[in-house]
C-alpha cells in the first residue's frame, strides 16, 4: 500500500514537473508576436550553447523578444507562484489554521511597506537589493508583531494569530496609504508595485528570487517530518524529540523571508498561498513531505496562467494581484464559511 501511495506522489509530481514546464514554453509564445515551440527552443539553445548558428532565419526580434522581454517575466511569475505556495504550506502546517497564509498573516503587507519606504525614499545603497531588504526587515517586523501579539503565557495561540495579522496588516495599510500621499508625483510607481505586477521583470530579479525559493524548499524540506510531528501538537512533538518552538521560529523566519523576496520583486500578490495548499492537500493529503513539493509546483502553474491571461489574453493588461485576489477572495470565503461549520482540518 505504501509502496502504491508513492508511486502514485511520484506520478504526480512528475507530472505537475512536466505541466510546468509546458505552460512555461506555451506561455513564452502568446503574445502580441506568436513564436513556435521550435523557435523558442532554437533561441534558447543559442544563447546557452553560444551557438548563434541556430537563430539564423529568425526575425532579428524574436531573440530578443524571447530572452529578455517574455522569460524574464515568465520564470519570475513561476518562481513567486512557487515560493509563495510554499510559505502558505508552512504557515497553515504550523499553525493548524486553513486561513493561514502570507497574505492574512500581514506579512505581505509588512514587506510592502517596508519596500514601498524603499521606493520613496529611493533608497539604492545596496544596489538592486535595496527594495528587497527593506520589505524583508518590513516582513520579519511584522510577523515578530504578530507572533508577540498572539503569545500568551510563552506560548503562541494559532486562534488568535489571525486576527493579530489581521489587525497589524490594517496598520500597515494606512501606513502604506500615509507613503503615496507623501509620494506626491512618485505615487503612480507604488500604486502599480503595490497592485502586483510582473511587467519590469528582469534576469536579476529571476536569480534573486530564485535563490530565495531554493533556500526556502531546502529549509522546509529538511524540516518537514518535524512540521508532520508539530501537527499532533506541542505536546506530542515535544515527547517526541522535535524541539517545536526552534523548529517553528526557523520555519516562520524561512517563509517569511520567501515572501519578503517575492513582494519585493514583484509587488503584493495574495490568496496563492491560501489557495494552492488546500487544492495539493486533496490530491496527496496532509503529509508535508509530498505537499510542498506538490504545492511548489501547482503555485508556479496557476500563478504563471494567471499572468498569461492578462498579459497575452485580455484586452487590457489587469495587475496580477487584482486578478488573483478577485480569484482568491470567494474561495477565501468559502473556507471561512467551512471552519465555521466545524469542519475538521486535515
Amino acid at each position: 500500500m505504501l509502496r502504491h501511495s508513492n508511486k502514485k506522489f511520484f506520478l504526480l509530481t512528475l507530472l505537475l514537473a512536466a505541466c510546468t514546464v509546458l505552460t512555461i514554453i506555451v506561455s513564452t509564445g502568446m503574445g502580441y508576436m506568436a513564436i513556435g515551440p521550435e523557435n523558442i527552443f532554437r533561441v534558447i539553445g543559442a544563447h546557452l550553447l553560444g551557438n548563434e548558428a541556430l537563430v539564423d532565419g529568425l526575425e532579428k526580434t524574436v531573440p530578443y523578444v524571447v530572452m529578455d522581454v517574455r522569460l524574464p517575466r515568465i520564470l519570475t511569475a513561476a518562481l513567486v507562484g512557487a515560493g509563495l505556495a510554499m510559505s502558505g504550506v508552512i504557515y497553515q502546517g504550523i499553525l493548524l489554521n486553513p486561513l493561514a497564509d502570507p497574505y492574512t498573516l500581514g506579512i505581505s503587507s509588512g514587506a510592502a511597506f517596508g519596500a514601498s519606504l524603499a521606493l520613496l525614499a529611493n533608497i539604492t545603497l545596496f544596489g538592486h537589493f535595496s527594495t528587497p531588504l527593506f520589505a524583508f526587515v518590513g516582513a520579519i517586523l511584522t510577523l515578530l508583531t504578530v507572533m508577540r501579539l498572539s503569545t500568551f503565557n510563552g506560548l503562541i495561540s494559532a486562534q488568535t494569530l489571525i486576527l493579530s495579522g489581521v489587525i497589524v496588516g490594517a496598520i500597515l495599510s494606512a501606513g502604506i496609504s500615509f507613503l503615496k500621499y507623501l509620494a506626491d508625483e512618485q505615487v503612480a510607481i507604488i500604486i502599480f508595485w503595490l497592485m502586483g505586477s510582473f511587467a519590469s521583470s528582469t534576469w536579476k530579479g529571476v536569480a534573486l528570487v530564485g535563490c530565495a525559493v531554493l533556500f526556502g524548499a531546502a529549509v522546509t524540506l529538511f524540516f518537514g517530518r518535524d512540521l508532520n510531528i508539530m501537527s499532533l501538537g506541542r505536546r506530542s512533538s515535544d515527547s517526541l524529540g522535535v524541539e517545536t518552538a526552534r523548529v517553528r521560529k526557523i520555519l516562520l523566519l524561512t517563509a517569511s523571508l520567501v515572501t519578503a523576496v517575492c513582494v519585493a520583486v514583484t509587488g503584493i500578490i495574495g490568496f496563492i498561498g491560501l489557495i494552492v495548499p488546500h487544492l495539493m492537500r486533496y490530491l496527496v493529503g496532509p503529509d508535508n513531505r509530498r505537499l510542498l513539493p506538490a504545492s511548489a509546483f501547482a503555485g508556479a502553474i496557476l500563478l504563471l496562467l494567471a499572468d498569461t491571461l492578462t498579459r497575452a489574453v485580455l484586452p487590457v493588461e489587469v495587475p496580477i494581484g487584482v486578478l488573483t485576489a478577485l480569484i482568491g477572495g470567494p474561495f477565501f470565503c468559502v473556507i471561512f464559511r467551512q471552519k465555521q461549520k466545524g469542519r475538521s482540518y486535515e
